[in-house]
């Protein structure tokens, strides 16, 4: 069986990082049996969650996850699009992942608060002296990949307008249909923007890009109906009732 390697519920989030959701949900989408436990950055592969261990091997980074199980397994995530279809997707995976990321990143880890209340904590159970250090080296070496690639040399203002272009983008692909690529089914570059727009919408933390996201009442939608077929145990339907 597959074990993913993942952060855990967190944040009003059935899972706290958007990559391991990502990857849980491309699981599901493939039927494939597997089991979740938390994963250390200091073991994981290539550094970073999510990462797999499938029969002693070990796969990380969620987009290469994606590869080795359509790969052994014979699975198709985009079943039934055509071949410009494909290429769509991959190009909306990339905006999310390579920009829209960031820009969540920026306010998940960088605003004083939401860093206190939520990423700040994990090192609650730290010996007491060396608690802040723990959260201080964190902050830096987010803030230093955030500005290494581009979106922290901006005013927070900027980082804003930058995430509502890719919002808007999302809504203007969505349009009225039911999943992002066709009315009928889930394919895998929706795991990742359910995973990202989850992210983001979340009532745990508070940004303006939250704020901007709640402006996309499709959006919103959206990401309500992923988490009901995926996480129907998830209160978040209840919360985003209104």
């Amino acid at each position: 069986m597959i074990t993913l390697f993942a952060a855990g519920a967190g944040f009003g989030l059935p899972e706290i990082s958007p990559y391991a959701t990502k990857t849980e949900v491309q699981l599901m989408m493939a039927k494939l049996p597997y089991r979740k436990t938390r994963g250390s950055r200091e073991t994981a592969p290539k550094g970073q969650l999510p990462w797999i261990e499938d029969a002693a091997q070990a796969i990380g980074d969620s987009t290469f996850i994606r590869a080795h199980i359509e790969r052994k397994y014979n699975v198709d995530l985009d079943i039934g699009l055509t071949g410009r279809e494909r290429a769509q997707a991959w190009a909306i995976e990339r905006m999310i992942e390579n920009q829209l990321g960031w820009v969540s990143s920026y306010f998940r880890f960088l605003d004083p608060a939401n860093f206190d209340k939520g990423p700040g904590r994990w090192f609650d159970q730290a010996p007491a002296h060396l608690r802040e250090d723990l959260r201080r080296g964190l902050r830096e070496a987010v803030a230093a990949n955030v500005r290494a690639v581009g979106v922290g040399r901006h005013l927070r203002e900027e980082v804003v307008w930058l995430g509502s272009l890719s919002l808007r983008a999302l809504d203007e692909l969505l349009e009225d249909k039911t999943y992002l690529m066709r009315d009928t089914h889930p394919v895998g570059v929706d795991a990742t923007a359910f995973a990202m727009l989850a992210a983001i919408l979340t009532p745990f933390f508070d940004s303006p890009l939250r704020e901007e996201a709640e402006d996309y009442p499709r959006l919103v939608a959206y990401v309500g109906r992923m988490m009901a077929r995926f996480y129907p145990a998830h209160p978040w339907g209840l919360r985003q009732a209104a």
